[in-house]
């Protein structure tokens, strides 16, 4: 499956906010690429060839290669902060919303784990500036998990003595699926989305 073939939650993942179309292919040839090389062993030519375009081409939508990683990042992380978002903000208990958030959040990083290992990866390879924007996101997606969890401290619905530890060890939870999940393997992005949503309840002791 092509990293343009992605799913997220069931939706293709087509980068529609890249644009004209030549930007969007040297993006999508650029995630291939850095996903199986990594970002320094990739070179701007590896790019331009991926998308079948000269490597001068590049360089007439991206200055350098850092430029092409910090939009793929940006992109990536805006749209992971926008499904914890919506999940956080949905009517609902903290234990139906923490659900809703992990399930979505796993089925995003499962789906598109192509586009998830080079956002969530790759950071140390952007420059000071790029990385510190990248690092407000994650703030602000850290953020979203650790009010549900907050919130259910606060109902009862949960017990969880260190919110801030619990916040970063279920982010980590749901990030690690993009290491290893498998689209040829036994379950699908829904049924993982579901099993690490039941495991998470468990974790802050839901139900208890």
């Amino acid at each position: 499956m092509s990293t343009a073939e992605e799913t997220t939650g069931g939706e293709p993942q087509a980068w529609d906010e890249v644009t004209p179309d030549a930007a969007r292919r040297l993006l999508v040839a650029a995630v291939e690429a850095f996903a199986e090389r990594g970002y320094h062993a990739t070179t701007t030519r590896d790019i331009a060839g991926r998308a079948g375009m000269s490597p001068a081409a590049l360089y007439i939508h991206y200055k350098t290669k850092e430029e092409l990683l910090h939009r793929i990042s940006r992109i990536g992380h805006q749209k992971a902060l926008d499904i914890l978002r919506t999940a956080a903000a949905r009517e609902g208990t903290a234990t139906e919303r923490l659900a809703d958030a992990v399930s979505s959040f796993v089925r995003w990083h499962a789906g598109g784990r192509t586009t998830a290992r080079v956002v969530q990866y790759e950071l140390d390879s952007l420059g000071p500036d790029a990385r510190a924007e990248i690092l407000a996101l994650r703030r602000q997606v850290d953020g979203e998990v650790r009010g549900i969890i907050e919130d259910g401290v606060a109902s009862g619905e949960f017990d969880v003595p260190d919110v801030h530890g619990t916040t970063l060890a279920v982010l980590s939870l749901c990030i690690d699926v993009a290491r290893w999940f498998n689209v040829e393997g036994p379950r699908t992005p829904d049924e993982v989305g579901t099993l690490y949503a039941d495991l998470v309840l468990r974790m802050v002791g839901a139900g208890r």
